[in-house]
């Protein structure tokens, strides 16, 4: 096939001002990813789209397994909320409100 160009789980993109940290969350555009590297601003940096990943999550909200996830990018945490929000995956296991953090399945799919 000779159009084919990669299998696309992860993708070189470029880093946007402030840069990346590697295993942070980025929405680049209406992309999500988690940097594999950290990378200056403007610098190509590989974002993974698809895995679990463990993530920030919005304190005071339980998760249970399967529910779907939101990236809150002003909070910059993920959420159960879809209002203004990016979705992203779903919880991959379930979650206390106590919890700070949550393992979160990445759909790699346009929200």
């Amino acid at each position: 096939m000779k159009n084919y160009i990669q299998p696309g789980q992860s993708l070189t993109l470029t880093a946007p001002a402030g840069g990346v940290t590697s295993g942070q969350p980025y929405l680049i555009g209406s992309l999500f990813v988690v940097a594999t590297g950290s990378a200056a601003a403007g610098s190509p940096f590989v974002g993974a789209r698809c895995g679990v990943f463990e993530l920030t999550k919005t304190a005071g909200q339980a998760w249970t397994e399967g529910a779907a996830l939101y990236w809150d990018n002003a909070a910059r945490a993920c959420t159960t909320v879809s209002t203004s929000n990016t979705r992203i995956g779903w919880a991959a296991q379930a979650a206390t409100s106590a919890a700070t953090t949550g393992a979160v399945l990445l759909s790699g799919l346009a929200s």
